[in-house]
């Protein structure tokens, strides 16, 4: 069994009931607090819930993956419109256990963690002493973008 972290994200619809049903079907443990948060990468659309569940699953990385864009498509997930969007729901790979992986498809920890204020506050309301590999802790990278805001 190996540890995941899993961000998720929702701006469409009955946003909270979405982050709620996706953190079970992805067989969330622990859900954090979920957060209303300004749109990221892509400004004109409506204000997401965000949340991170902690994930404990037999899944390799690619596979957990796979199971996460499945949970995507059966949620309505729509990737036909512009890139970090409006969506019914968003699942994003962010941790898995201390590994960093680098594969087509893949990378962890997610390649915008650091920069992200609205995965980083959940991820901390969680495990604010988890060491993100290959940084610090996340306690440290959001009191990093906080500084920095």
């Amino acid at each position: 069994m190996k540890l995941a972290y899993v961000g998720l994200g929702a701006n469409l619809g009955d946003r909270e009931a979405m982050i709620r049903r996706a953190a079970g079907l992805i067989g969330a443990i622990r859900l954090s607090p979920i957060v209303e948060t300004e749109p990221w990468g892509y400004a004109d659309q409506p204000m997401f819930l965000n949340a991170v569940a902690e994930v404990d699953t037999p899944l390799p990385a690619l596979a957990l993956l796979g199971h996460l864009l499945d949970v995507e498509r059966r949620l309505g997930r729509d990737r036909s419109g512009p890139r970090f969007g409006p969506r019914t729901i968003d699942l994003d790979l962010l941790l898995y256990g201390d590994e960093q992986i680098s594969a087509p498809g893949l990378e962890v920890p997610h390649p915008r963690l650091l920069e992200r204020r609205f995965v980083l506050e959940p991820l901390a309301a969680l495990v604010p002493a988890l060491k993100i590999p290959g940084n610090g802790t996340v306690s440290e990278a959001l009191a990093g973008i906080q500084s920095s805001s």
